[in-house]
């Protein structure tokens, strides 16, 4: 199977020596879904934010898409990754002056050069697709978090990502309003998409992932199908989590 992602020994300290990542590694293959679970401060943004660029790390190395970056940063390649890989944030991070279709369309056209009416094409398949193209014309403001954040997800997708990074997307939403996104990603899951999702919705978790890497104190605790994480987790750290979950 075709590995779309490798993380070699990644590690990253704050400053006072404090470490955010410590030694991680770990492997991912076209079409499958890793969940990285944790603690708050266990390192999960940090390390999903590495993949795409927007946090540099101090030592090892990450195989994105065939794409080689270490500590070195080289703008270049980071460039390039972005093109393949796309990014759905805690905050939906709309523009709110644009209307929906236009916030779709903006990278599609300005950074992919396509077509306007093609990338407008698409956008609207995609908002289909979310069962949001009603609201194509609407602003930001107009919509539900929920709403937001499928938005959100469509203007990943209308890169055309060969990988979707997704970092508690459901984080920032009402509980009612999270079920919409969950099945929105699911959807995905089942279409093939290959993605990293940082999450702490365990049942989603449970039904989409391939596997789930438990992180603490920026270290890999455990890397498990989630068959046995949910059920039978081998770290007692891990099970010490999974029960504080179940209290909330």
């Amino acid at each position: 199977m075709e590995t779309v992602l490798i993380a070699k020994n990644i590690t990253k300290s704050f400053s006072k020596g404090i470490n955010a990542l410590n030694k991680v590694s770990f492997t991912l293959v076209k079409g499958k879904v890793l969940v990285i679970m944790g603690p708050s401060g266990s390192g999960k943004s940090t390390l999903i934010r590495t993949i795409n660029g927007l946090e540099t790390f101090d030592e090892g190395e990450l195989n994105v898409l065939g794409i080689k970056i270490d500590s070195n940063i080289d703008e270049r390649k980071i460039k390039k990754i972005r093109r393949r890989v796309g990014m759905v944030f805690q905050q939906f991070n709309l523009f709110p002056h644009l209307t929906i279709l236009e916030n779709i369309t903006l990278a599609p056209i300005n950074v992919q050069k396509r077509q306007q009416t093609e990338a407008e094409e698409f956008g609207m398949y995609l908002l289909s697709q979310m069962g949001i193209d009603s609201h194509a014309k609407k602003y930001p403001n107009q919509l539900s978090g929920g709403e937001q954040q499928r938005v959100a997800i469509v203007r990943a997708l209308a890169l055309k990502p060969e990988l979707l990074l997704f970092d508690e997307p459901t984080s920032a939403l009402d509980p009612e309003r999270i079920n919409e996104v969950l099945d929105a990603m699911r959807n995905l899951a089942n279409q093939g998409m290959t993605m990293v999702v940082v999450t702490h919705e365990i049942d989603f978790a449970k039904e989409v992932s391939d596997k789930v890497l438990f992180l603490d104190n920026g270290k890999v605790i455990e890397i498990s199908s989630p068959d046995i994480f949910f059920s039978n987790a081998s770290h007692e750290r891990s099970r010490k989590f999974l029960n504080q979950l179940d209290k909330n």
